[in-house]
């Protein structure tokens, strides 16, 4: 079985989990401590590990940039009001 972990500080990191969980096979775990994010994979070849590792950070960064423009978004209203 071959293996990744990947580990990333996020905007917020229980949300963006949540974001990704729909699209975790029952081959990733992934844990939630404060802002970080750690996510473990598992393949058979090394070849589905890394298309999965590629499709997990393209989500990550799709679900990271939709955090920080609600964030931003959330502190101009806040400032408005």
């Amino acid at each position: 079985m071959k293996r990744a972990r990947l580990r990333t500080d996020s905007a917020n990191g229980a949300i963006v989990a949540a974001a990704l969980e729909p699209d975790n096979t029952p081959e990733m775990e992934t844990t939630v401590e404060g802002d970080t994010i750690e996510t473990t994979l598992e393949r058979e070849r090394t070849g589905g590990l890394r298309s999965t590792v590629d499709d997990y950070v393209v989500n990550l960064s799709v679900a990271e940039r939709i955090v920080r423009i609600a964030n931003d978004h959330d502190t101009q209203h806040n400032d408005t009001a």
